[in-house]
């Protein structure tokens, strides 16, 4: 585990990740998540199904000492771009938790930051607190998404989650974007062209 090393010398540690990066549509969120030394049983949210995420989920709110999400919106996106989005976004997560954490472990994430920072790639592979934090940034954007999907039901966020499937692709083709879709990405913006938007 990467925080071992931390965690021995007694180090508070906050796992970072975030939802949504590379989604068409809908928010990115990031979660910060610390949790107490030892053993978890959290592992990486995409190789979880929604009902295994959402036990974890509860679970993790029950042991975590502090969790926060911080969220950036499509037009933050597309503003900032997906990487300073993201950053703003993990910023917003570290500053509700209501406990300080003396270091950070990352998916590949560098965040400006005077504490120790971890960041390998697929850092949820190798740390329960930065899978603990995959989990609840994809429930808590799939709610988001759910929402989202009763605002514009014609768009089937419910099912793709603003992702560029297929299906999306096609509903993104035939109607257009909406006020939730990101503006700068190829596919939005070519379709955009189409609806005079």
């Amino acid at each position: 585990m990467l925080e071992e090393t931390f965690w021995s010398r007694g180090l508070r540690v906050a796992g970072v990740d975030e939802a949504g990066r590379g989604a068409l549509a809908g928010p990115l969120v990031a979660a910060a998540v610390v949790l107490p030394p030892g053993r978890h049983p959290y592992r990486d949210s995409k190789k979880l199904s929604a009902r295994q995420r959402e036990l974890l989920l509860d679970r993790l709110l029950a042991t975590a000492l502090a969790w926060g999400v911080g969220v950036s919106s499509a037009t933050e996106v597309d503003r900032l771009g997906v990487l300073r989005a993201t950053h703003r976004a993990a910023g917003r997560a570290l500053a509700r938790l209501r406990v300080a954490p003396d270091a950070l472990v990352t998916d590949y994430l560098f965040l400006e930051t005077d504490r120790p920072l971890l960041a390998p790639a697929r850092a949820e592979e190798q740390s329960p607190s930065v899978a603990a934090a995959s989990i609840l940034a994809k429930v808590v954007r799939d709610r988001i998404m759910l929402g989202l999907h009763r605002r514009y039901p014609d768009y089937g966020f419910a099912g793709h989650k603003g992702y560029g499937t297929r299906e999306h692709l096609e509903r993104l083709a035939r109607l257009g974007p909406c006020p939730q879709h990101r503006r700068r990405f190829a596919p939005v913006a070519q379709a955009g062209l189409w609806d005079g938007t």
